[in-house]
């Protein structure tokens, strides 16, 4: 009566001891996996590299890239401009911000155009007095929400058409000044990343995709100088010339006003 019962419990016993003894099998086998896992493994790579090697492939992944957006600060002469641009090879489009004042610019080709509305082309804000304020406040108005074809012999064409120029704009936004090295790994949006830095930090930090290509995705520039996000790589989008009634042009200068 007594036999089967022990048996029972017996088997039971061995059962629960085999169980455990697997369980701790698998836990170390699975803690002895982590402490020796590969941080490279399923990446492209460049975490492998020296900092210098990274920059290089990130430049080149992005001069190669079709398309970009770049949006964020930059800081210039005491100046902040907010930015938010879409680039490729054949112009781009997008805003800027700056006192206040926000104006869109579009670029197909070699023809530039800029938007903004009556208080950007018043002066800033400042109509003056008198005859002259009211000749400045109706020439504004006539521009207010109209794209204004920006003559390339004008001295705005070639201040405003570097923030349109996908590998003028990037090639001075992504250089790190200082002795480089390579900083944390970590995420930049959904996408695995590692940071290299010039000087620590104060020559700036840029991270780099570990995932696909090695695109820049953030650039934290040195001195406080601004911070500048980089998505949307190789997504096209439309760039196409305004109408004639979207437009006017006004020759060989931009209006005073």
């Amino acid at each position: 009566m007594t036999a089967l019962p022990l048996a029972s419990r017996a088997r039971r016993a061995a059962f629960v001891s085999a169980l455990c003894a697997g369980l701790v099998a698998a836990v170390t086998s699975l803690a002895g996996c982590s402490g020796s896992e590969d941080p490279d493994a399923g990446t492209n790579g460049v975490g492998k590299l020296s900092a210098s090697k990274i920059q290089s492939k990130a430049g080149k992944a992005a001069e190669t890239a079709s398309a970009v957006r770049l949006s964020g600060t930059v800081v210039s002469k005491s100046h902040t401009y907010t930015l938010d641009m879409r680039l490729k090879g054949e112009g781009g489009t997008g805003s800027v911000t700056s006192k206040g004042q926000t104006f869109q610019l579009l670029k197909v080709g070699e023809q530039l155009y800029l938007k903004a509305d009556t208080q950007f082309w018043t002066h800033d804000g400042k109509e003056g007095d008198g005859k002259s304020g009211q000749s400045d406040a109706t020439a504004a108005a006539k521009l207010d929400g109209k794209y204004v074809k920006v003559p390339q012999g004008d001295p705005a064409y070639q201040q405003l058409s570097g923030f349109t120029d996908k590998d003028e704009l990037l090639d001075g936004m992504l250089a790190l000044h200082g002795k480089l090295a390579v900083g944390d790994r970590g995420k930049t949006g959904s996408l695995r990343s590692i940071k290299i830095t010039g000087d620590d930090g104060a020559g700036g930090t840029l991270s780099v995709s570990l995932d696909g290509k090695p695109y820049p995705l953030r650039l934290d520039r040195g001195g406080d100088a601004g911070t500048l996000k980089l998505t949307d790589w190789n997504k096209d989008f439309a760039l196409q010339e305004p109408g004639k009634d979207e437009m006017v042009d006004y020759g060989k200068q931009l209006p005073t006003s």
